[in-house]
């Protein structure tokens, strides 16, 4: 079964949303679906490194 998920509302600078949209469609994923996968894989490397 699927995750669920949670409407959010965020504003965004122009250029910004320009570009994901841009990023989006070559690869064929919609506006959101990119966006979830740009912060995963943002989340993924900030994670704080073991000693």
């Amino acid at each position: 079964m699927k995750p669920l998920k949670t409407k959010v509302s965020i504003t965004l600078d122009a250029d910004v949303i320009d570009e994901i949209r841009k990023h989006a469609e070559e690869d064929d994923r919609s506006f959101s679906q990119f966006i979830n996968l740009i912060l995963k894989e943002y989340l993924k490397r900030c994670k704080p490194k073991k000693l």
